[in-house]
């Protein structure tokens, strides 16, 4: 038997096995595959485990991003490569080639989604530190996936060659429209915007707005800002008059509040005893902050009396009202304890009495305020 005769054939299929196209394909996509699970290994292994090594968080989260995405991309390049190689009769070989380039894209392009959802899934308190509202963070991470998703969209339709100018006069004409539309809306959202950047005030501050409205910030909306007065009345104020607005904090740059109590005394007291009254009074206060000490102060002569201002501290402004009614109660027992007068108004009456001639005059005395005595 003739081993040539026998081996030609097998030969010449190997030959033409080894000449065609397909095979050629074959082999340079499984090279590109064998390429994309050495990266594999490579990121599975020594990266990470360099990356575990560290106090940074950030480069697992980078780990995390590159990695499926970037075998993957490495398998797609054979694909391209191969569908380049081809040469395709017109239109397989645009189709191919921009098919493969869409499928990178879209490897890519999921892998940035999933990463910023998760990076941004729940804000962290510190973040959340002087911030406006969970419904704004919410807003936030919402606009920035839309944001993702026509980029993507857009990029993925630059790939294909369509032209975006018709889609960019369409979206523009229809902007336009929805900004008419919607102004007062877009006023109170970038409103917000602004005072979230500005961080004017955040929830549990305490605000006195231009208009005179006082109260506990309890929620910043979307679209407006919600103050809660000491009467548990709700008040409702857009924000876009709210960035606008002259707004005083009384929660910052200190969480404390400073108190006056206005004291007047009358002419002839010991105005050192009262200051040290004074003092004494709101250092025996338990809501009264003692460092920094209460301070007394002499503020003006009045007509009937030598005017003081009591200067105190607390800790929380929703306290001023509460700390205010006890300061006066204590310093009114106070002084009448140890003999300290406070004026009140007073008048002398003059009556003229026409019976005994326009020139009698009768005193009658001394009266309290809103009496005459006659």
């Amino acid at each position: 038997m003739d081993i040539n005769r026998f081996l030609a054939p097998i030969l010449d299929y190997v030959h033409k096995i080894w000449l065609n196209e397909y095979f050629d394909a074959v082999v340079v996509v499984l090279v590109y595959a064998l390429l994309a699970k050495v990266a594999d290994l490579i990121i599975d292994k020594p990266i990470k485990r360099l990356a575990q090594l560290t106090n940074i968080k950030s480069d697992d989260a980078i780990i995390a991003f590159i990695h499926k995405p970037l075998c993957a991309t490495i398998f797609l390049l054979g694909l391209l490569h191969v569908s380049v190689q081809m040469g395709l009769a017109a239109p397989w070989d645009f189709i191919a080639v921009n098919l493969v380039k869409s499928l990178i894209l879209i490897v890519w392009w999921g892998s940035a989604i999933r990463s910023i959802s998760a990076a941004i899934q729940r804000p962290r308190p510190s973040v959340m530190e002087g911030a406006l509202s969970m419904e704004l963070f919410f807003l936030f991470r919402n606009l920035l996936r839309i944001v993702i998703l026509v980029s993507g969209v857009l990029a993925l339709l630059m790939i294909w060659d369509v032209s975006l100018t018709p889609l960019f006069a369409s979206a523009g004409i229809a902007g336009i429209a929805v900004a008419m539309a919607a102004k007062d809306t877009l006023a109170n959202f970038f409103g917000g915007i602004s005072i979230f950047m500005d961080k004017t005030y955040k929830v549990g501050d305490y605000i006195i707005i231009d208009s005179g409205e006082r109260g506990e910030v309890v929620d910043i909306g979307i679209r407006s800002t919600r103050i809660k007065t000491r009467d548990d009345i709700l008040i409702s104020i857009p924000n876009s008059i709210m960035a606008n607005a002259k707004i005083i904090n009384e929660s910052a740059p200190q969480p404390r509040f400073r108190i006056r109590v206005p004291v007047g005394v009358a002419y002839g007291s010991n105005l050192r005893q009262v200051e040290r009254l004074l003092n004494q009074v709101a250092l025996d206060n338990d809501r009264v902050v003692k460092s920094p000490e209460p301070r007394s102060r002499v503020r003006r002569f009045n007509d009937s009396s030598v005017d003081f201002e009591l200067l105190c501290w607390v800790e929380d402004p929703r306290l001023k009202g509460l700390v205010t009614h006890e300061l006066f109660r204590d310093i009114y027992d106070k002084f009448e304890e140890v003999g300290i007068s406070i004026p009140f108004p007073q008048r002398d009456i003059h009556i003229i009495d026409q019976a005994y001639g326009p020139a009698q005059q009768v005193q009658e005395g001394r009266a309290g305020a809103g009496e005459a005595a006659i």
